[in-house]
């Protein structure tokens, strides 16, 4: 093994036609040391702390890619309009985030991010399915769909006509129930104890829908007495 044909780094060699043993990075590849794997694209935190704000502008075309990357992979649970009722939820599943709850509006995006890379509570990491420039096109959607279901008069431009949901449904022939909330059916699994919705604590204080923990059951004897 010591005298087969090898090359030796930082050697020439009649191999090749350049004479050089070491030969350039093919071109249009980037080697693994070389992806900033700590970089907020990659991980959409800043300092060991959820950021806020895209690493590159938001275009209707990034719009359109979070959404159809958004229709494929979180609707299941979260539903088209990100209230955490959709189908997988309505037939058991536990509850999935709500994103138009106060918590989660004034959520950084790198939150976002972050949970879609690795996951959180029931929900797994979509880091395998969803490339990191989609989950910030889904993150973008995201942000769209709060501000889309929490719209206020103010957002309205000058001269548009508010028109309410109900009214819509009306003249598309749509049941009343079209533009009422959603109601978990009684299939609906919350995971808590005590059957109610499991809400997030703010740091330091006890989610709602948790029990603490029952206290240590006594010994019990029948008439003989312990010794």
């Amino acid at each position: 093994m010591h005298d087969q044909p090898k090359f030796f780094p930082q050697r020439g060699t009649t191999l090749f036609a350049d004479g050089r043993s070491v030969r350039p990075q093919v071109e249009n590849t980037v080697a693994r040391s070389q992806a900033h794997p700590d970089s907020y694209f990659a991980t959409g935190m800043v300092d060991g702390k959820e950021g806020d704000g895209l690493p590159f502008p938001v275009t209707a075309a990034v719009l359109e890619r979070g959404q159809e990357r958004y229709n494929v992979y979180c609707t299941p649970c979260h539903s088209r309009v990100g209230n955490g009722e959709g189908m997988a939820v309505l037939r058991g599943y536990s509850k999935a985030g709500d994103f138009h709850n106060a918590r989660l509006r004034q959520a950084p995006l790198g939150h976002f991010f972050h949970v879609i890379s690795n996951g959180y509570g029931n929900m797994p990491d979509y880091a395998a399915q969803v490339t990191p420039a989609d989950r910030w096109a889904i993150v973008a959607y995201i942000r769209a769909l709060q501000l889309s279901q929490n719209a206020q008069t103010a957002d309205v431009p000058a001269g548009k006509h508010v028109e309410s949901l109900k009214n819509i449904a009306e003249s598309e022939g749509l049941p009343e129930s079209f533009a009422s909330e959603p109601q978990l059916p009684g299939t609906s699994v919350t995971g808590t104890p005590d059957g109610k919705l499991f809400v997030l604590p703010a740091p330091g204080a006890a989610a709602s829908g948790a029990t603490s923990a029952p206290a240590a059951a006594k010994p019990q004897t029948t008439g003989a007495t312990q010794k």
